[in-house]
């Protein structure tokens, strides 16, 4: 019988350079992979039980059915024609869209002011705005609430966007990415003529699209998640996503889970598509502090 003496020189080399490191986390891998799992079995189960519960009645969710049952076109039927989630769904889309292009142009500004203008008390400001990120927005509520209805703008779109369209997160944001970009470029655009928009428009913009990509999914899943201020200002058919879906709490006789569980879902797939469409930018966006 032929020894392949090739084969066994070449596969005890092999093993013999491989280093035991690497084995060592060949043998570690499957243990992590399955508590990866674990952990997103975890995380995905209050959405799987709330589609479960969003095709069942009230009587196959109280006895913990965990079939899916026969009522998903009655549930969706409630929600989207008897209670016109798709138009509460324009109403914070047109919303959450109106903050997030206010935010993100007064906070490029915001950074363009406390990063290449010289003023006397510029750091004062700028820590009196971070302060107001400490603040949450239910302690100033009233007080909103008060000059919104002096400005006559309470019921309407400019009331519910205009108080917003301001963002420390938004000024801290531009102003750390503004002072990591080179000295040398605001030096340059002022020995080219250019004036302080022109710089902003034509040099920092475009050196700032995966910032402006991560303040979008914020701002526009602060906006879209907006609850206690539209409730306050807004009426009727004019309200928002998150107001309706308090109301989808009384559908008939007592609560009904389904059409509150399907209108969840329905209401949730707007923030997880803009998250998808500028996961890229808001990755890179957040590493731009770490990579410089």
């Amino acid at each position: 019988m032929a020894i392949n003496v090739t084969e066994l020189v070449g596969s005890s080399t092999t093993d013999a350079v491989e280093p035991p490191m690497n084995r060592k986390r060949r043998g570690r891998s499957w243990y992590l992979h399955v508590a990866l799992a674990i952990i997103c079995a975890v995380s995905c189960a209050p959405v799987l039980y709330a589609l479960l519960v969003s095709t069942q009645d009230n009587a196959q969710m109280t006895s913990f059915d965990l079939f899916p049952g026969e009522s998903f076109a009655e549930n969706f039927a409630t929600v989207w024609e008897s209670r016109d989630l798709g138009k509460y769904m324009v109403n914070s889309a047109i919303m959450a869209i109106i903050i997030s292009v206010g935010k993100a142009a007064t906070g490029m500004l915001a950074g363009l002011a406390f990063v290449y203008f010289r003023f006397p008390g510029r750091w004062i400001v700028f820590f009196f705005v971070l302060i107001t990120l400490m603040m949450p927005t239910e302690i100033s509520i009233l007080a909103l609430f008060g000059i919104a209805d002096d400005l006559s703008m309470s019921g309407n779109l400019a009331g519910l966007t205009i108080p917003f369209l301001a963002s420390a997160t938004a000024a801290f944001l531009f102003r750390q990415h503004f002072a990591n970009l080179p000295a040398n470029l605001s030096e340059a655009a002022q020995l080219d003529g250019a004036n302080p928009l022109q710089f902003l428009v034509k040099v920092l913009i475009p050196l700032s699209w995966n910032v402006l990509g991560a303040l979008a999914v914020i701002e526009f899943l602060y906006g879209w998640n907006m609850y206690l201020w539209p409730l306050l200002t807004m009426q009727g058919d004019d309200q928002v996503v998150q107001v309706g879906l308090a109301s989808l709490k009384q559908s008939g006789e007592g609560t009904n889970y389904g059409p509150l569980m399907l209108g969840a879902l329905i209401a949730s797939i707007p923030p997880i598509l803009v998250f998808l469409l500028l996961q890229r930018p808001f990755m890179k966006g957040f590493a731009l502090g770490r990579d410089k």
